[in-house]
């Protein structure tokens, strides 16, 4: 080997960690830096959490971006989903069934849609209540549904 690309090795017994980064205890932050941040996120207006308000529509779009593994047609147009809920906080609760108990889903789809919805932006915190009264029949899927699947 080439005596300009030597490595020389030191053996150690214990490596020495370095002391962890504090805040000097006079140091002060001021406030109006953090007042942004530490502020709660406005309450949504009641037009933005009806039907037909921005935040609704909007979590609305993102559950018809999800679909049935089995049957291709979105999950809102299916009927699986029994209402939809945001309170002034931005809380969103989906209430929604599957097409039966036994659905191959039935543990995996909630988390999904909690996780779609929670994801839409303007939204804090998304809950997924799964129901199974009253049950779910072909009945309740819209006529776009149907029409895609030769119903109509």
């Amino acid at each position: 080997m080439n005596e300009q690309h030597k490595i020389e090795v030191e053996e150690v017994d214990e490596a020495v960690k370095p002391p962890k980064a504090r805040v000097s205890d006079t140091f002060e932050r001021k406030r109006d830096y953090l007042e942004g941040f530490l502020s709660r996120p406005p309450a949504a207006s009641a037009s933005d959490v009806e039907p037909g308000g921005d935040l609704y529509e909007a979590v609305i779009d993102a559950l018809k971006e999800i679909y049935d593994p089995e049957i291709p047609v979105n999950i809102y147009d299916l009927g699986l989903i029994y209402g939809v809920e945001i309170s002034p906080d931005r809380h969103a609760k989906v209430i929604m069934t599957l097409t039966t108990p036994h659905c191959p889903v039935a543990e995996s789809m909630p988390g999904e849609i909690e996780l779609r919805v929670g994801s839409v932006p303007g939204v804090g915190h998304a809950e997924v209540e799964l129901v199974w009264d009253p049950p779910w029949d072909p009945q309740k899927m819209s006529d776009e549904a149907k029409l895609e699947l030769g119903m109509l």
